[in-house]
């Protein structure tokens, strides 16, 4: 079993697109609509087959709460990897992202978090390096 698919919510769909691909520097996966609903996904290009995260409407009341009590708590609603914080933050501001929180060393990594502009916020963090051999004997 492996995760494929994981779901942020926004509150408008082309917005979010526009954030997730021209900042954050994923790529569009699937993008197709039937009526009303709009399936739409984007992936890393370092992984394009790899886990999608769909941007999904937020027309359900019970999701709306929840996305808006995360934002106002400050808590980010999807966590992104990097191997250079540093770099993708300087990236990502000069594409125009508005970050919460600079990059900020915690416990074990260094985070930063930006608004996606579709009422979320997201991290990217960067893992603290395991020395090679420490610890083995």
């Amino acid at each position: 079993m492996k995760i494929k698919l994981t779901t942020i919510y926004v509150d408008d769909q082309d917005k979010a697109l526009r954030f997730y691909t021209q900042v954050a520097g994923f790529v569009k996966k699937a993008d197709v609509s039937q009526g009303g609903y709009r399936w739409l996904t984007v992936a890393s290009p370092e992984e394009p087959d790899g886990t999608e995260l769909q941007l999904a409407r937020n027309d359900n009341a019970a999701a709306k709460a929840y996305q808006e009590a995360l934002f106002q708590q400050g808590q980010p609603a999807a966590m992104f990897f990097t191997d250079d914080v540093q770099r993708d933050y300087e990236r990502m501001k000069a594409a125009g992202a508005e970050f919460k929180m600079p990059p900020t060393k915690v416990t074990g990594s260094t985070i930063a978090q930006a608004n996606d502009t579709s009422g979320n916020l997201i991290q990217i963090a960067q893992l603290d390096r395991v020395r090679s051999g420490a610890g083995r004997r």
